[in-house]
């Protein structure tokens, strides 16, 4: 009976220790989304405003990797979605759904460094493309490197085909880069790790699930940076 009661208590144990390294890793994980977005947008030649302000959801993949030799090589990464709350997606921004990315013959774009990826969804077609599960950029999703400086002064999403825009930042250099190919896909165990239970993106970015607070500091860096869509 008492070796019964060590071992129900052994499982136990371990299975709120796996809870909480999950979560930590999430926690860290939405820590580096967060420092790596607060740099970007502090720099001189970081995401523009006009784009940020135009957007209904931003995913951002801290720290990718390339894995492999040579030109061709794997790209991973993992990283969240954010997206405005309202049934038009022009208000403050909501909780995030935690997301990965597979993107094959990354090449030039990675090199052999770690790189952040921003990825700005410019419509509501775009989010409902992501959260309607696994997408491919160019497929399901029409992307474009995103525009700088004049370009991305004069940027009317409305008058555009991108429904998805993306950025890379590599050695401190922030610019348009192509994606297509990118694999996105829902990361269902972080998102059970961050919430506590199993639960979409699409009920996350919805549903109104309150902000934990290892993700309070990314949303508030874009509420401060662009409070509402314009």
């Amino acid at each position: 009976m008492k070796t019964n009661r060590k071992l129900a208590a052994f499982v136990f144990f371990l299975a709120i220790s796996s809870l909480l390294f999950a979560q930590e890793k999430e926690d860290e994980r939405l820590a580096n989304s967060t420092t790596a977005m607060q740099e970007i947008l502090n720099e001189n030649n970081g995401l523009p405003r006009n784009i940020l302000n135009q957007a209904v959801c931003v995913v951002i993949y801290p720290n990718v990797k390339k894995v492999g030799l040579g030109v061709l090589g794997t790209g991973y990464g993992r990283g969240e979605l954010i997206c405005r709350k309202g049934a038009t997606m022009n208000g403050s921004w909501g909780a995030p759904a935690m997301y990965s990315l597979d993107q094959h013959s990354l090449g030039v774009q990675l090199g052999g460094t770690e790189t952040d990826l921003v990825l700005v969804v410019m419509n509501q077609k775009g989010a409902e493309q992501i959260l309607n599960g696994k997408i491919k950029l160019g497929a399901n999703a029409a992307s474009a490197a995103g525009p700088t400086g004049a370009q991305a002064t004069s940027y009317n999403a409305q008058a555009m085909n991108a429904d998805v825009l993306t950025y890379s930042r590599s050695k401190g250099v922030f610019a348009g880069v192509s994606l297509e190919g990118a694999k996105m896909d829902t990361d269902n165990d972080a998102n059970k790790a961050v919430y506590g239970k199993d639960i979409t993106a699409k009920a996350i970015v919805t549903g109104g699930e309150p902000i934990t607070p290892a993700a309070k500091p990314l949303i508030v860096l874009l509420d401060k940076t662009s409070p509402a869509r314009k």
